[in-house]
């Protein structure tokens, strides 16, 4: 229901905003395209989180709390195009990634310059756009004014987090960073904050600020149920992070919409290499040295390198981490000052977006 009422909402927004580009020029139109292929994708995770936030707080199902939930789909969405600008990656949700989309387009037409720049030129600016679109539902979604500058300080905070765990990402890949601190940070910033415990904080701000819904009434209420919040969502998002690193080594490209050698590839230092890391012997160092971050890293080799991390018993372990992660929300959970259908579809959540083969 939640999926089905979000993902009605995009489309509506992303139609109407086609129409606007459709008049402007022809020429945009491939850009309208792009978004809303990208955006028939994904779990709508950010969302449904953001919702159960917003129903904590006693409130109902209405469109104005989907449309502003979709805000959150196109944050991501924005983050994933820049993201593969970032990462070289060729594909996304099992298609062609927006770059990689416009450049084959360049050079369809045999246009003048590098089909490469121009893909990368245009998913930024699609990516900007999509950025900018973000505010844009929320402030559409028929929520009250105060709701909608809540909610807006929330935003803000996220996104101003997320560009801190990419940043920080992109430094560990620079810098060849091996440390497990570093990459918990990483993934605290860029996942944990972004996914579960900042669209959750969402849906509160915009409950206690809408009309006639104004659960948990004083703030010191709104404070334990935020702090809870808070409790249960960053283990959930860290375990989450941890599930996706794993399937990015030993997952099913065509349930993950994305090839095994790809993180590989762009040596991003994930806690499950961090891990593997510190406990290899001097052969299983070297080989993580020399593959970890090679753009020409073939599947064979990814292999080996699945062979280590396994072998060193870091899958095993980040597995255990992902298992106590959860525990520590669902305890967190339990002791939440929330109503039991909220808790019920929380603790689906952190099961279903933790053990998960996509």
């Amino acid at each position: 229901m939640i999926r089905a009422a979000v993902t009605s909402a995009l489309g509506e927004f992303v139609r109407q905003r086609r129409a606007a580009l459709a008049s402007m020029s022809e020429d945009l139109v491939p850009c309208a395209d792009a978004i809303t292929d990208l955006l028939a994708g994904g779990k709508r995770l950010r969302a449904a989180f953001c919702y159960w936030g917003w129903r904590a707080c006693g409130g109902v199902d209405c469109p104005p709390i989907f449309a502003a939930a979709a805000a959150l789909e196109l944050l991501h969405a924005s983050a994933l195009v820049h993201d593969d600008v970032i990462d070289a990656s060729d594909t996304r949700r099992g298609q062609p990634a927006v770059h990689k989309r416009f450049a084959a387009s360049h050079a369809a037409a045999a246009w003048r310059g590098a089909p490469d720049a121009f893909g990368a030129g245009a998913a930024i600016l699609i990516g900007d756009l999509m950025l900018a679109w973000t505010d844009e539902l929320l402030r559409a979604s028929g929520l009250p004014a105060p709701a909608v500058r809540d909610g807006m300080r929330v935003l803000d905070a996220m996104r101003t987090e997320v560009f801190a765990g990419q940043f920080l990402d992109l430094v560990g890949q620079s810098a060849g960073s091996w440390g497990l601190d570093d990459a918990l940070r990483v993934i605290t910033y860029k996942a944990a904050k972004y996914t579960v415990e900042r669209p959750l904080h969402l849906g509160v701000a915009l409950a206690c600020a809408a009309d006639g819904m104004r659960r948990p009434g004083q703030p010191a209420e709104r404070a334990a149920l935020t702090a809870a919040f808070t409790s249960y969502g960053i283990p959930v998002g860290i375990a989450f992070q941890l599930r996706d690193d794993i399937l990015g080594v030993f997952g099913d490209p065509a349930r993950t919409g994305k090839p095994v050698t790809d993180d590989l590839r762009e040596g991003k230092r994930t806690v499950l290499l961090a891990i593997a890391r510190r406990r290899a012997d001097a052969g299983q160092a070297a080989l993580l040295d020399r593959s970890v971050g090679d753009p020409l890293l073939t599947e064979a080799q990814a292999a080996e390198v699945g062979e280590v991390i396994a072998g060193t018993g870091a899958y095993a372990e980040c597995e255990a981490m992902i298992a106590t992660k959860v525990g520590e929300a669902l305890v967190a959970l339990d002791a939440a000052p929330i109503d039991a259908v909220t808790k019920a579809a929380l603790a689906f959540l952190a099961i279903a977006t933790t053990f998960r083969s996509d």
